[in-house]
């Protein structure tokens, strides 16, 4: 293939991925916001807590990002290179509900751990409480790393949106992503998954309610299946994003660009099943959530919805319009 057919294949890929992980990732959000709000099973637990907030910080994350990719990949209008604002303010925005999405999701990850325990010191670190403290306190501090973005980030000089420091782009490659986005939360993530499933096995034998013994296999069910997908996903674009601006930074690369191309769109595209693919993992990872799910969307609201329509009916009844009418 020539270099203009791989750009050509890129392209498409890029429309694909970005229609599908934008309209598929917000319709999975709402749904596990419902479900997690509304049933009485996840009320007063944190971790449901966390996952909801999870799921709005990344509604807000896929709008921000692919709303963009598709005005440019699509539409051939790059915001970022007209607008210094946009530029700036998207890079920060999108950076900062990165790292809180892998906060959150490392938070989630230790309260399972910590509500599953069999050592009641550790269970009592468990609380709602602390959760919303945790939300509050990483979203300010994340949202003051954003800062660093509207500094850094510019359009003037070259005809893309970029990094105009040396130091902040190595900061960027060396921390961002290879700390920050990369082995960190991956690291975080997989012990504690690791440590709540072995508390699991132990609750199986203890005399813990029923009830509350099923929540916490659920909940660390989906945990599990939330934090092993993260990890298989997220090392090939931290590793191809660190290879990028190494070669960006040297002006060198043993990657021919229209390669470099096809191959950052399928990582990117992996990456932001983080933010997307939570639902569907859930569903696949747990019976009881796709009953939950089946109860909150058919039970609960297409019923409300149905009673509201036959309420506004026998108020005010429907005219029918023949299609003589019409003519």
């Amino acid at each position: 293939m020539t270099e203009d057919e791989i750009y050509g294949v890129s392209r498409y890929l890029t429309n694909l991925f970005s229609f599908i992980i934008l309209f598929g990732g917000l319709i999975g959000h709402v749904i596990d916001i419902l479900v997690f709000t509304s049933s009485r099973r996840f009320r007063n637990r944190p971790s449901a807590f966390f996952l909801t907030i999870e799921s709005i910080v990344n509604s807000v994350q896929l709008i921000i990002s692919f709303s963009s990719r598709i005005a440019i990949s699509g539409f051939d209008d790059d915001l970022t290179q007209t607008s210094i604002v946009w530029c700036k303010l998207r890079s920060a925005i999108a950076t900062s509900c990165t790292l809180i999405s892998f906060t959150i999701a490392c938070f989630a990850a230790i309260n399972q751990y910590l509500a599953t325990s069999y050592q009641s010191y550790l269970k009592t670190l468990s609380t709602l409480n602390l959760a919303h403290y945790l939300t509050g306190m990483a979203t300010i501090i994340w949202s003051l790393h954003g800062i660093l973005f509207l500094i850094f980030m510019d359009n003037k000089s070259t005809v893309k949106c970029v990094i105009i420091s040396d130091g902040f782009l190595v900061y960027i490659t060396y921390v961002y992503y290879l700390i920050w986005t990369g082995f960190l939360p991956i690291i975080i993530m997989s012990v504690f998954a690791v440590l709540a499933s072995f508390n699991i096995r132990a609750i199986v034998r203890s005399h813990i309610p029923i009830f509350r013994r099923r929540i916490d296999q659920q909940l660390t069910s989906m945990i599990i299946a939330r934090v092993a997908f993260s990890v298989i996903i997220t090392l090939p674009y931290v590793l191809f994003r660190v290879y990028s601006l190494q070669s960006h930074m040297w002006r060198k690369g043993s990657v021919s660009p229209a390669i470099a191309d096809l191959i950052g769109t399928i990582a990117f595209a992996l990456f932001y099943l983080n933010f997307s693919g939570s639902f569907y993992l859930f569903l696949m990872s747990s019976t009881r959530f796709r009953r939950q799910v089946r109860y909150v969307l058919v039970k609960k609201y297409w019923r409300m919805l149905c009673n509201k329509t036959a309420h506004v009916n026998r108020i005010s009844p429907i005219s029918h319009i023949s299609s003589v009418e019409l003519d």
